[in-house]
């Protein structure tokens, strides 16, 4: 039999409906198997553990990331997968964080939750959780895990955790990877896309957990006014900066904006250029709104979403200190979150 170790930090999924009060506390995930029998007919051993404190998913932190890497690495080698039960609304930046985090993975690490609490009778709790674990369990024909990354899994679909954005807040299919092909479709069988699959060139994974916290995301808008935000771009106290822009990567050509980007570059601060867009990339220089950023040092995030960019400028300051090093790997992809 596989292990799983399915392990509970908090958010909609672990809610059960107190039969006598109506109220929705906790779940029990010592008890999963009483709620959810079906887990039974995986053939599939699963121990399941809850982090000390379970919290709403809008109160992770870096420092939360930081003990789920170490989870992991503590019980790496005595399961065959995990299973990360997680609030939906910073999940995404959570399966980001970690898939830098923890490199090298050959097994998979799958993050999932729920719209509705699991102790609700119309929930997609449960097929979230059984399809998670069933795909955390999966073995291809050389005895190796099918998925071998960070990845999230959500209403018949498995995207690339470092790829995925939270899309709606009201639908069941509230994931989306608009860079990236999914991993997998889950229908009357589970069909991998192999082709899209990430494998890693090392026998063990690689761990780092430093994720700084001097960074910032701005979001450019109509009729900014960039003196607002003036105090951001001190190097002193915010070490980088993710840029939200229009489009391909254009910003206003205001001269008040282009000189505090420009003195903040040159004083060592870091600013990754990403769309706003659903999808697609940024191409810095394709229009002459976005040639000044080329000529300052601005990197290209390419087609990362906010969340990746985020969690990757966090993790890169928080590991790296030579600054030469530092551009070449924000501007590089590190684990599959980024088109070369």
């Amino acid at each position: 039999m596989t292990k799983v170790l399915v392990i509970y930090t908090g958010g909609t999924i672990g809610m059960i409906k107190d039969p006598e009060t109506g109220l929705l506390n906790s779940f029990d995930f010592n008890t999963v198997y009483e709620h959810i029998p079906e887990l039974n007919r995986l053939h599939t051993e699963i121990d399941t553990m809850s982090i000390k404190k379970p919290i709403d998913s809008s109160e992770m932190t870096s420092e939360h990331w930081v003990n789920l890497a170490k989870l992991i690495k503590k019980n790496y080698h005595h399961y065959d997968g995990f299973v990360i039960l997680h609030g939906t609304d910073t999940m995404s930046y959570s399966a980001s964080a970690l898939s830098f985090m923890i490199q090298g993975l050959n097994k998979p690490i799958i993050f999932t939750g729920s719209q509705l609490p699991i102790g609700v009778i119309r929930t997609d709790g449960k097929e979230n959780l059984i399809t998670a674990i069933e795909i955390a369990a999966s073995k291809d024909s050389n005895g190796e895990s099918i998925i071998q990354e960070v990845a999230v899994y959500f209403e018949y679909s498995l995207y690339r955790g470092n790829r995925s954005s939270k899309v709606s807040s009201n639908q069941f299919e509230a994931f989306k990877s608009p860079n990236y092909p999914e991993l997998a479709v889950a229908g009357v069988n589970i069909k991998y896309k192999w082709s899209a699959l990430q494998r890693s060139e090392f026998s063990e994974p690689i761990y780092q957990f430093g994720m700084s916290k001097a960074v910032a995301l701005l979001k450019i808008f109509p009729g900014m006014d960039i003196e607002l935000y003036k105090g951001l771009f001190d190097v002193t106290q915010t070490k980088g900066i993710v840029l939200e822009t229009f489009g391909s990567g254009n910003a206003p050509s205001i001269d008040k904006m282009q000189k505090i980007m420009t003195r903040y570059v040159e004083d060592g601060g870091l600013i990754i250029n990403i769309t706003q867009c659903s999808s697609g990339g940024v191409k810095q220089g394709a229009y002459q709104t976005s040639s000044f950023f080329n000529k300052i040092g601005v990197i290209s995030g390419t087609d990362m979403t906010a969340e990746a960019a985020l969690t990757k400028l966090m993790f890169v300051l928080g590991n790296e200190e030579d600054s030469d090093k530092i551009k070449a790997l924000i501007s590089m992809p590190i684990c599959g979150e980024m088109e070369c």
